[in-house]
């Protein structure tokens, strides 16, 4: 887990690692709230926008599983295309006809206030278990944060990142978004630098060794003659 201070405000932003965001999803109480935490954290939606989605919004492309979130749900004018995982396209599947959810009705059919009481109370859980204290800044906006991330994190670019979550301006998502990288992504940045790993370079030594030995064999000719 990784915190930041709001720069005018009280309160801190999170980004937590893959198995803490696990451990968030994996404190669901029911299909609403898990298919609420895959929404936040494996697709990047706000909490009002969570609260919107419908069945009709999960859409087939030609390059996989994708959710419709629309800017403006009542024009439907302009919308983003992040992709689902397949575990979220088989918790929508279930929830939708067991509860009998039509195509244009929201999902997950709560406040998103509700949204932000689940994910507080799930941090209270796991603040109790771990003794982390850092669980108790967490909201539902983190979870976002820890996805475009994580996305950057394992190789995605980030024009694709911004498209999928909605922002349109590098400056504003780099301030306010990304965090430290994880020191999995530092370490695997790293061993792509060639010069890092401690491997001599056999031939510069060589190459450097042939010119000294050349520039002073020609000295003690010179000083001979």
């Amino acid at each position: 887990m990784r915190l930041k201070p709001y720069p005018q405000r009280d309160g801190k932003r999170v980004w937590l690692s893959e198995d803490e965001l696990q451990a968030v999803i994996d404190e669901a109480e029911d299909n609403r709230q898990m298919i609420a935490f895959l929404l936040a954290g494996r697709c990047g939606l706000r909490r009002c926008e969570i609260v919107q989605i419908t069945p009709a919004d999960v859409v087939e492309t030609p390059t996989g599983t994708h959710l419709r979130v629309w800017e403006d749900v009542a024009k439907q004018e302009h919308y983003r295309e992040p992709p689902v995982p397949d575990q979220l396209a088989t918790y929508i599947d279930a929830h939708t006809d067991a509860a009998g959810i039509a195509p244009d009705e929201p999902i997950v059919d709560v406040t998103d206030k509700t949204v932000y009481r689940w994910v507080q109370r799930a941090a209270e859980r796991l603040q109790a278990t771990s003794g982390d204290r850092g669980w108790s800044f967490l909201d539902v906006h983190d979870l976002r944060r820890t996805w475009g991330t994580n996305l950057l994190e394992q190789g995605v670019l980030p024009s694709v990142v911004m498209d999928w979550g909605g922002w349109e301006d590098w400056e504003t998502f780099r301030r306010h978004y990304l965090g430290e990288f994880s020191p999995e992504a530092i370490r695997r940045e790293r061993s792509k630098v060639n010069y890092l790993s401690g491997e001599k370079d056999t031939n510069l030594s060589t190459n450097v060794g042939s010119s000294y030995y050349k520039s002073e064999s020609q000295n003690t000719t010179h000083a001979l003659k």
